[in-house]
């Protein structure tokens, strides 16, 4: 009787809570009023509470004593004391140290628990739940708590005790085996493409429960993991290998299924070209003056030119190795092919398309002065999408978040210190 009068409480509570930060805010940002208790570190997790962040959500980082996130120590560079790395994934939140081993730290946890909207984790499956702070254990004293939990492998089944880093679920899902040169041995992705995955999948899976629970009132628990990502994030290539048996390969830049579409070198860099269908092709050979191309029998459909690959690309690829990037780019001007320059770092940052759609944005951080940080990559139209807050430094807004959320006195505060329960 007692679990259902307190339910109902809760229900009651969240309905009034729900109608206020989701029908009556008077913030622009999508998800203003929504409170994110944030548990993660290195990328996956603080890459999807960051995008959540971005859209106003108030995001409280929980970290380790004295050491917090491992990114912040993932360096050269440093701004300050601070690795770029972590810089990157973690604008919009505060930071507050708590030692979750200890009883008082627990309490903090299931104290701030008990206000949040959604609770992000990516710990080892079963360690939240020695420290009384799983799923389970919180759901009783929040039943519309979202928690949302990112592991290596999955909650149970054979492998969901082990580490679980993109670059291992990327080999075992099949990234790095299709990626690299077509002889060559295979390549990780420049950057860690699973873990950004799996961060996106899970803000979507959020974003979800959050609509489902205006309608019930009622949390629920979501996991999602790096190596599930991988193997959905093989699209058409597990399609293939399902439905038709067909075993991937690496193409380098190439496509199995589309030619010619990949990288050409040209005499001062590297150019990606797409003629995706006939007619493209056949306009890709009127600007590059070989038109007999497109009229050759062995290349009139793309089903010849992927069997007569080889020939063809090397064909093309002695033309397009005769200009600059910068010439084939004006041949190409107005083009209905795609095109685009394999740019360094520094060419995408100058890039006018980039600079147009604002995506390096300013910040001022209390310690190491201006940031310049990848913005938001969607826009909206009626609602926020920005970058508020700098990335926090270590434990900066631990006195602020247990004065005024939790109420805790001054002298209380302390004595956690004293303790080494907080800092």
């Amino acid at each position: 009787m007692l679990r259902l009068l307190r339910a109902d409480f809760f229900q009651r509570k969240f309905l009034r809570k729900a109608k206020t930060a989701f029908k009556y805010s008077s913030s622009t940002d999508a998800l203003s009023g929504v409170k994110v208790l944030d548990l993660t570190r290195v990328l996956a997790g603080p890459y999807c509470t960051q995008i959540l962040g971005d859209l106003g959500a108030d995001i409280l980082k929980v970290e380790r004593l004295k050491v917090g996130d491992d990114t912040r120590s993932w360096g050269p560079p440093f701004l300050g004391n601070t690795s770029c790395y972590f810089i990157s994934i973690n604008r919009n939140k505060k930071s507050i140290c708590i030692d979750l081993k200890s009883n008082n730290g627990r309490k903090i946890i299931q104290e701030l628990a008990l206000q949040s909207d959604v609770l992000v984790e990516n710990y080892l499956p079963g360690k939240m739940e020695e420290y009384g702070l799983g799923y389970e254990d919180l759901q009783k004293i929040n039943p519309q708590l979202i928690y949302c939990s990112i592991t290596g492998y999955g909650s149970t089944g054979p492998y969901a005790s082990r580490p679980g880093y993109d670059v291992i679920a990327s080999s075992m899902g099949g990234l790095i085996y299709v990626t690299g040169p077509e002889d060559g041995a295979p390549c990780k992705t420049g950057v860690a493409l699973t873990d950004l995955a799996t961060g996106l999948y899970a803000h979507g899976a959020i974003m979800a429960a959050l609509f489902q629970r205006q309608k019930t009132g009622c949390g629920q628990r979501i996991s999602a993991n790096l190596l599930s990502t991988q193997v959905a994030c093989l699209v058409n290539l597990g399609s293939n290998y399902l439905m038709a048996g067909q075993e991937a390969k690496r193409w380098g830049t190439a496509h199995e299924s589309i030619v010619p579409y990949q990288a050409f070198a040209t005499s001062d860099g590297y150019i990606t070209i797409g003629g995706t269908n006939d007619r493209q092709f056949r306009e890709l050979c009127s600007r590059i003056n070989r038109s007999h191309l497109s009229s050759d029998p062995k290349y009139l459909t793309n089903a010849l030119r992927v069997e007569h690959r080889r020939e063809l690309v090397e064909e093309l690829g002695k033309t397009l190795s005769t200009k600059t990037n910068a010439e084939w780019l004006e041949s190409f001007r107005g083009a209905h092919f795609s095109y685009g320059p394999i740019n360094s770092l520094s060419e995408v940052f100058a890039d006018p398309q980039v600079q147009h759609n604002d995506m390096v944005q300013e910040v001022d951080h209390p310690s190491a002065g201006t940031l310049k940080l990848v913005g938001p990559p969607v826009k909206f139209s009626g609602t926020g999408n920005r970058i508020r807050l700098p990335p926090p430094e270590l434990g900066q807004h631990t006195e602020s978040i247990l004065q005024e959320r939790l109420g805790y006195s001054l002298a209380h505060i302390q004595q956690l210190r004293d303790s080494g329960v907080v800092n």
